[in-house]
């Protein structure tokens, strides 16, 4: 509220968003503005478009009774009504850097009024190969600005770049010895490659009315899953970089209303993305990434919630799954499966691959060839 530079680092799900969502539309309603058509006063970078749409949804859920104008500003859609938007004058405008880029190049943003800079998930922006694009913007707007840096979690180059964008900040740490929240209850259980669509599947069953969040490491892979979810009638949705961006809202809208109870998806979900109810997170891939079992763990928990996690490891993943503890801080807690019930959980699938009316349609035919059999002794 003083206009101090601000580095927070906190766990997912804590409430970053609304830590700098409600002051700064406090400021701007408070603020006289004199007109937005000079620009826009206040710039959210972030890395996705999902994540875009969602602080934007915030950003306006807040802003309700005031005089704000948001706008959530990404490429993959026709830039025209973008740009008819932004003419017609916008407040607070949360971005990913492509779109953002390709407009002030064409002279359709103005940047020179901007008051506060807010970088959000910056972790996964420098993952994303983002860094370039987040220093190029220091270029674009005014070097008398605030700026606020928010990240789930920091590394070397994260501090190195941080310090470099902000002025003197207030450093705000919030990063218990587990960096996974309380309120996430999470397991690794030791499961074969190909054996994992039957864990998969058992846990679908079981748990009917959950709304289940699966991660994958690849989009080819999250499309073969949803195939073997298909092939035994379970219903699921995949979410990753090759859906064209009618299709990515599609398909978080069916499953955040929980239209859909299966969400197949590839690391592109993970970060920041505020998916309500969410019971189970499955990795059914572990992670390139050891940050990324914290962000992926906490699609669920948020709030006052409480989640349950499971990482299915293969003995091809033990190294993976060493680093991802090594970076906890402690062993994930492994629940054990006795032979019989790994058995048993690959044979009850296979065996619902069989309609009911097959099943009994055996039974009877077996019956049928024993009476035959009967008559012909007799």
């Amino acid at each position: 509220m003083r206009g101090d530079d601000v580095l927070a680092i906190a766990q997912t799900g804590t409430g970053k968003t609304a830590a700098f969502a409600i002051p700064i539309i406090h400021s701007l309603q408070m603020a006289k503005i004199p007109g937005r058509r000079d620009g826009i006063r206040c710039l959210v970078m972030v890395p996705t478009r999902e994540l875009a749409i969602q602080l934007a949804e915030v950003f306006e859920t807040l802003a309700k009774k005031t005089k704000i104008k948001v706008f959530a500003l990404y490429g993959g859609v026709e830039q025209d009504k973008q740009i008819k938007k932004l003419q017609d004058g916008v407040d607070i405008l949360i971005s990913t850097p492509g779109r953002m880029f390709d407009l002030i190049s064409q002279g359709h943003l103005r940047t020179n009024r901007i008051h506060t800079l807010v970088l959000d998930e910056a972790d996964h922006m420098l993952d994303l190969g983002f860094i370039k694009d987040i220093t190029d913007m220091m270029r674009h707007i005014p070097k008398k600005r605030q700026t606020l840096f928010f990240s789930a979690t920091i590394n070397p180059i994260i501090k190195k770049l941080a310090y470099s964008i902000v002025n003197n900040p207030i450093k705000i740490e919030i990063s218990p010895k587990d960096p996974v929240a309380k309120k996430v209850d999470h397991y690794v259980m030791y499961v074969e490659m190909d054996d994992k669509r039957f864990f998969l599947e058992r846990l679908v069953r079981e748990e009917d009315k959950a709304k289940i969040l699966v991660f994958v490491r690849t989009k080819v892979r999250a499309e073969r899953v949803k195939k073997a979810m298909d092939r035994v009638g379970v219903e699921s949705i995949t979410m990753h970089g090759d859906k064209a961006q009618s299709d990515r809202l599609n398909v978080m809208e069916a499953f955040k209303t929980g239209k859909v109870k299966l969400l197949i998806a590839t690391d592109v979900s993970a970060r920041g993305i505020d998916i309500p109810n969410v019971d189970f997170v499955v990795n059914y891939d572990l992670p390139d990434y050891t940050e990324n079992y914290v962000h992926r763990v906490g699609r669920t928990g948020r709030g006052d919630q409480r989640g349950i996690a499971y990482t299915f490891c293969s003995a091809g993943e033990k190294d993976l799954l060493d680093e991802i503890q090594s970076f906890l801080g402690k062993k994930i807690n492994v629940m054990e499966l006795k032979g019989d019930v790994y058995t048993e959980v690959k044979t009850f699938s296979d065996m619902d691959n069989l309609s009911i009316d097959r099943i009994i349609g055996d039974l009877d035919k077996l019956v049928f060839n024993k009476k035959k059999k009967k008559k012909r002794k007799k």
